[in-house]
């Protein structure tokens, strides 16, 4: 897959394919238009193209974005438009100016003059330019002018699927990962890099990895004891991870602790990858540290039960 991270950087192509969108989480419903654009450009000899943005302009363009966690990271949504055989991906710095792009000057400047759209792919009530002006209605009333075909993925497709980012975010954020994962297609990850804690989990015969995320915006669960996947050095281990303040010995941090199952390494300052496959149970305080104990070994023989 060829990136660029700025259009100046991309070759104007004879007949390109294009779909455009912020794609958070490359759900499934974002699957359904990619696939369709990959079909596309097979069927008719052009190049797929994904244009996106980065930052999400939501945090650019709207006053209420403080709070917004995304479901993906850059770097993630690379790997999976990668996976997913897209042969360009465009990334957009998404800027103020950016934003007041009219429609019009959007589709002429952007997807005529620098990319080279013949055929373009959107999904059910996509909008684009300045205050999101633009529509379906308008590129189909449009599209002789601009030299390209457009075609929406069908409403009832769309709505048959319920999938949105925000559902994903809400089941996240109520500890529903199965769900998440569900509409995703695949396990929420998260990824960082293995940091010093305060090292209770060795005394305590379940030494933990402390994960510091590359991306302060990333989403981060609900908090609560999880069965993971994690993955280190290109190696998987079954794991068990804690999100949340450890309130049992007077925590007031959010951390994210996962114990890795046969695993005795320091990797303090190394990436660490953690796939979220199932909810055990909420965060809770204990009376003592031996009863916490208790529970992290059930917790551990769920979590041995459910791999095996």
């Amino acid at each position: 897959m060829n990136i660029y991270h700025s259009l100046d950087s991309f070759h104007k192509l004879e007949y390109g394919v294009v779909t455009s969108g912020t794609f958070d989480g490359v759900h499934l419903g974002h699957k359904k238009i990619l696939n369709r654009l990959k079909e596309i450009s097979e069927q008719s000899g052009g190049e797929s193209v994904v244009l996106t943005f980065w930052p999400h302009p939501r945090t650019v363009v709207s006053e209420d974005s403080q709070g917004l966690h995304l479901l993906s990271t850059i770097d993630e949504k690379i790997e999976l438009f990668s996976e997913l055989g897209i042969q360009h991906l465009a990334i957009v710095p998404f800027t103020r100016a950016f934003s007041e792009l009219s429609s019009d000057e959007f589709i002429q400047q952007i997807l005529v003059e620098k990319i080279g759209t013949k055929k373009l792919v959107i999904g059910y009530d996509h909008r684009f330019g300045r205050n999101r002006e633009g529509s379906f209605e308008f590129l189909k009333k449009n599209s002789l002018q601009y030299g390209f075909e457009v075609e929406e993925i069908p409403r009832e497709d769309i709505e048959n699927m319920a999938i949105s980012s925000s559902r994903i975010r809400n089941s996240l954020n109520s500890g529903n990962i199965s769900e998440a994962n569900d509409l995703l297609g695949r396990p929420y990850t998260l990824s960082g890099t293995v940091v010093k804690g305060k090292q209770l989990g060795r005394t305590i015969g379940f030494p933990t990895a402390n994960l510091f995320l590359h991306e302060s915006y990333k989403l981060v669960p609900q908090n609560g004891v999880y069965i993971i996947r994690a993955t280190h050095q290109e190696k998987r281990y079954n794991a068990m991870l804690n999100i949340g303040v450890r309130p049992t010995v007077d925590g007031s941090i959010r951390t994210i602790e996962a114990h890795l199952f046969d695993f005795d390494k320091e990797i303090y300052g190394e990436d660490l990858k953690l796939q979220l496959l199932h909810y055990l149970r909420p965060e809770q305080k204990f009376d003592s540290l031996d009863k916490l104990v208790q529970q992290i070994n059930v917790d551990k023989q769920h979590s041995l039960a459910f791999f095996s």
